[in-house]
């Protein structure tokens, strides 16, 4: 010990300081590697030093030099790795754990995402923000290429789902978090978002498989790889023109992929669908290279089933949906099925099919005129794919080219839907099959809701395009030439009259629901309301699904608009106020979701299954120009009802619509109203204006309305609505004047109004026929003669009112006596009904809250005579009168 003592001390300066040049020098990881072996040497010589101890002194010189040079090399790479603290606080029994820098930022990681899972359990958003930050700083400096932590993958999935959570709870919750709270969970909703973008597919890996995604696998997953193999290889199998393909599986096995082999290999996919742990891109990638191995029909139908249905299983959720190309590539697959079912008549895809027991050996080939049914479903891919387009369109910004792109698939959607039409119109035709009616129906009904809500010249470019896919057999051109003789006007009445005959489900009420919505829509307004009226789908449409509901009211909105713009002011007001009157005009159209009120809360289940109803943008009906035409129709019907009611109550309680009315008040309170500025401005003071008298102000700020140019035939529809402006201002002017004038000259009224004699005469003769003005037609003299009747004060209206209150009042209190009474009704009818103040009294409608019994009515038999207290009644309002 002493001679190891003696070297450590004995150490030159020229000696350490070439040895500081020399290890200055040398690279880091050199340097790590030293302190590694410094640290062993040192516990090597410790040891060695106790065992000295309890030695005798006579050791081996050798022993001896051996052990001073493990001292010095020990000294001389301690000089560069050790403290002077831990020199002077070192101990015997305390050993130095050397770590690099890599396992170090490991652990800081770690600490951060320790750090904000437990500010979650606290809901403390300012800590999560500041570990965050951090949490990428650390990640960034740690990081090595394209690799990125599996645990800071996991934090920021799990991290995003709390925040998600978060966010709904916070638009429900009664108490608000506190404003740091906020503020610090409003800044890392963005970031987060942004940040997540860069790691999609390594989230997506976690939360298919959140169980297994830590733990490390045995051999690295190899992606499938195309080799083809040699002709004169071993590998190969048969030695032919088509090939093999080289697949790497999880655990580093390379499998063949060879034309024998398919159906083993699909089984395999098959079996392992809907599992854990499950890479269906890989499974995808492989059945593509199968499909190019396939050779026979029944090879590219089984390949193509389960192509098609693993690319459907790549979108799962409610609110999620198929990527582009993922679609794209369904799409073209789909027409690659049934380009082969066309070249093979001989094979059937129902969904009932035959099962083939042995899958690793081919079936027999039918013979002529036999068939070999295969399970599948042709028109499930159809609604997947349709389906699959609307949540698309749904979740893309209508206002954005990435919208207007991805709505030009439709046109490729629409000919396959034919395609598949054809399909199973040629099966039900060669009588192959019975039971394909029920997937034609929904074919068809799939097309249809493709063409009810677009202009003629829209759906003639459709159908000029739908039947390029078709192959050119003998029976193909037999039905295209069928299909083609229909005209693009008369194509939608074909299938829904199809539909009528053939189906007796929910798809035909959809069916006369399209029908009539594209009728309407070619200003058929009398067909359309008839075919509506005769369906009585008013009586029974709450029965039906939310969607049938959803159609309906578009249905009703569409016959409204139709009315309107062939002037049926009245018809159209009836077909719009059921919708407009609503307050929730967005909701029943299913084109958003309107504001809450305080008092009705919505969940989040519930808004996302109103998110899910949603229709695509271009499905949509302009709201402004509903509200337009609903307001417009109101004005035309309110204002004249107005100012017939006067003073009389009777007419006052007669409201045609209670939502321009309220509207209409609302209006009126503003003292100073300044220029209009929209749609409801400018109906409001049209009405003003048009109660007033003046017709041509009020007309003025009705075709003001920019709304009406995105009609057809505009300039038709302002000068319609003129006239209508006209009329309604004439009859205003009677009866708002009507008790002013003994004689009104329709000379005049053809003046004022710029209308011709014959039309004034024609208006007021309605009126008078009608029994909206008590007045007679000088046909010689050209006026209008004004009957005055007596004229009735204030006080004498008060005083009929409060009498016929009175009355009623004494007639609820002989319900109660009677009620109470023993006899009753019955008892009077038995005396003859006849007590005092003469009169059986008189029946009524049925009312059971008084009586307790149905059918008792309001009239008694057994009353006191309301006869007698109503012909009272009456001579007091005639002396009053007089």
């Amino acid at each position: 010990m002493a001679t190891s003592r003696f070297f450590h001390g004995g150490l030159s300066d020229s000696e350490s300081s070439s040895s500081e040049e020399d290890y200055e020098e040398e690279s880091e990881e050199e340097l790590e590697e030293d302190e590694a072996e410094a640290v062993d040497n040192s516990d090597e010589s410790e040891s060695s030093e106790g065992s000295d101890e309890d030695e005798d002194d006579d050791d081996d010189d050798d022993e001896g030099l051996e052990a001073s040079n493990v001292a010095e090399r020990q000294n001389r790479r301690d000089r560069f790795t050790r403290d002077a603290a831990d020199e002077e606080d070192s101990d015997d029994d305390q050993r130095r754990f050397v770590r690099n820098k890599k396992d170090k930022r490991f652990e800081e990681i770690e600490g951060s995402i320790r750090l904000i899972e437990n500010a979650e359990k606290i809901n403390d958003w300012f800590v999560i923000s500041q570990e965050f930050d951090k949490l990428n700083k650390l990640v960034t400096k740690a990081g090595h290429g394209d690799i990125v932590p599996k645990p800071y993958i996991k934090a920021i999935a799990d991290l995003e789902e709390y925040m998600t959570e978060t966010l709904s709870k916070e638009k429900t919750a009664t108490k608000k978090m506190n404003a740091t709270n906020a503020k610090a969970l409003n800044s890392i909703k963005q970031r987060l978002k942004r940040n997540n973008r860069q790691y999609e597919q390594e989230i997506a890996q976690y939360r298919n498989d959140k169980e297994n995604y830590l733990v490390e696998p045995d051999v690295e997953e190899a992606s499938i790889v195309q080799q083809p193999v040699p002709e004169r290889t071993e590998l190969v199998g048969p030695e032919d023109d088509t090939g093999a393909y080289s697949v790497v599986t999880r655990g580093g096995k390379a499998v063949q992929l060879t034309t024998e082999s398919i159906f083993k290999h699909l089984k395999v996919i098959v079996e392992a669908r809907g599992k854990k742990n499950t890479d269906r891109t890989e499974q995808i990638r492989t059945m593509e290279k199968l499909l190019e191995l396939a050779q026979t029909p029944y090879q590219k139908i089984r390949v193509l089933l389960a192509l098609i249905s693993t690319r459907y299983d790549l979108s799962f959720g409610v609110l999620s949906y198929m990527a582009t190309d993922q679609w794209k590539a369904a799409e073209k697959e789909l027409n690659v099925l049934l380009r082969v079912l066309e070249d093979n008549p001989s094979w059937i895809i129902v969904e009932n099919g035959d099962e083939w027991e042995d899958d690793e050996k081919m079936p027999p080939t039918p013979g002529p005129g036999e068939i070999f049914k295969v399970s599948g479903s042709i028109v499930s891919f159809v609604d997947r794919l349709d389906d699959e387009l609307t949540k698309s369109l749904q979740n893309i910004d209508p206002h954005t080219t990435e919208y207007i792109e991805r709505l030009g698939d439709e046109a490729a959607l629409y000919r396959t839907i034919v395609r598949s039409q054809v399909y199973f119109d040629r099966l039900i035709k060669n009588e192959k099959v019975e039971s394909i009616g029920d997937s034609l129906n929904r074919t068809i009904m799939r097309r249809v809701e493709h063409l009810y809500y677009k202009p003629l010249a829209v759906i003639e470019t459709m159908e000029g395009d739908s039947y390029k896919l078709l192959t050119s057999d003998s029976s193909s051109e037999v039905l295209r030439s069928n299909l083609q003789q229909e005209s693009p006007s008369g194509i939608v009445q074909a299938l829904c009259s199809f539909l009528y005959k053939n189906d007796t489900t929910i798809i035909r009420t959809r069916a006369m629901l399209c029908h009539i919505y594209h009728l309407a829509l070619r200003e058929k307004f009398y067909q359309s309301r008839d075919m509506l009226l005769m369906s009585h789908l008013q009586e029974n449409i709450h029965n039906a699904d939310i969607t049938t509901q959803i159609l309906y009211n578009r249905t009703l909105v569409q016959v409204g608009l139709c009315a309107f713009r062939n002037g049926l002011i009245s018809e159209a007001q009836s077909c719009l106020q059921e919708i407009l009157g609503s307050g929730r005009v967005k909701e029943h159209l299913a084109q958003g979701v309107g504001p809450q009120s305080r008092y009705s809360t919505v969940s989040p289940e519930q808004e996302r299954l109103e998110k899910q109803r949603q229709l695509p943008f271009h499905m949509h009906i302009n709201l402004e120009l509903l509200e337009a035409a609903y307001l417009t129709c109101s004005m035309l019907l309110e204002i004249p009802a107005m100012a017939a009611a006067g003073s009389s109550p009777d007419m006052r309680k007669k409201v045609i619509s209670k939502t321009f009315r309220r509207m209409l008040e609302f209006h009126e309170r503003n003292v100073f109203p300044g220029p209009p500025e929209n749609t409801r401005d400018h109906v409001f003071q049209a009405a003003n204006a048009l109660a007033a008298g003046d017709w041509k102000r009020s007309s003025e700020l009705i075709q003001a309305i920019k709304i009406w140019d995105l009609l057809p035939n505009s300039e038709l529809l302002k000068h319609m609505l003129s006239e209508k402006l006209q009329d309604e201002g004439l009859r205003t002017y009677i009866f708002t004047y009507a008790p002013f004038y003994d004689a009104l000259s329709l000379t005049r009224l053809s003046e004022m109004f710029d209308l011709s004699d014959r039309k004034v005469a024609a208006v007021v003769s309605k009126m008078i026929a009608h029994d909206e003005i008590a007045a007679a037609m000088d046909q010689i003299n050209k006026t209008v003669i004004f009957r005055k009747g007596v004229e009735v004060s204030r006080l004498q209206t008060l005083a009929l009112t409060l009498s016929e209150k009175a009355s009623g009042l004494i007639e609820s209190n002989e319900r109660v006596y009677e009620q109470k009474s023993q006899g009753g009704a019955i008892g009077g009818l038995q005396e003859g009904g006849v007590r005092t103040g003469g009169g059986g009294g008189r029946g009524g409608k049925p009312r059971t809250e008084f009586t307790g019994t149905p059918g008792g009515g309001r009239g008694r038999g057994g009353g006191r005579g309301r006869g007698g207290r109503n012909a009272q009644f009456a001579g007091e309002r005639a002396s009053a009168k007089s």
